[in-house]
């Protein structure tokens, strides 16, 4: 009885360097993009939490819901800042990525305490809410650079 040896299952094909490199710029892009964005919702959280909070003081429950609004923007704001940085991480894969996220989130909160030529300003210095978001965007931002320069270096197939 003869045994015919199974074939030795082929490595996957490696990507070439100039397909990794776009991935690499598109996913910085992406985290570009998604810094601005979490940005404009944390705004939008803080500023509808706060409009509530000071607005409407008339119930409990109006108030009740605006903390909670707080609360969850501060919660939201951290998470989307782990989120985001983590994705550019693993995205560009150096370790300066997470500055792709975290500038334009710094662009729109500074832009959002300037006032506008109509009079508006989203992010008011009596808003309790938007300092702490700030806050803790801000802190988010540079514990997770902080980890991204004490991690060990990635290391990468084909360097």
């Amino acid at each position: 009885m003869s045994v015919i040896p199974e074939p030795q299952p082929t490595a996957p094909p490696e990507p070439s360097a100039a397909l990794d490199l776009v991935l690499r710029i598109v996913g910085g892009l992406v985290a570009v993009v998604a810094g601005a964005l979490a940005a404009v919702l944390d705004l939008l959280l803080a500023t509808w939490g706060w409009e509530i909070i000071e607005g409407r003081p008339d119930t409990a429950t109006k108030t009740l819901v605006g903390i909670s609004l707080a609360l969850g923007g501060i919660a939201a704001a951290v998470a989307l800042t782990v989120v985001v940085s983590r994705f550019a991480h693993a995205a560009v894969g150096t370790r300066w990525a997470v500055v792709l996220p975290a500038l334009p989130w710094f662009v729109v909160i500074v832009a959002a305490g300037v006032r506008t030529a109509e009079g508006d300003l989203p992010l008011a210095g009596d808003n309790v809410l938007g300092l702490g978001l700030i806050v803790a965007g801000a802190i988010t931002f540079a514990v997770a650079a902080f980890r991204q320069m004490i991690a060990a270096p990635v290391v990468r197939r084909g360097d």
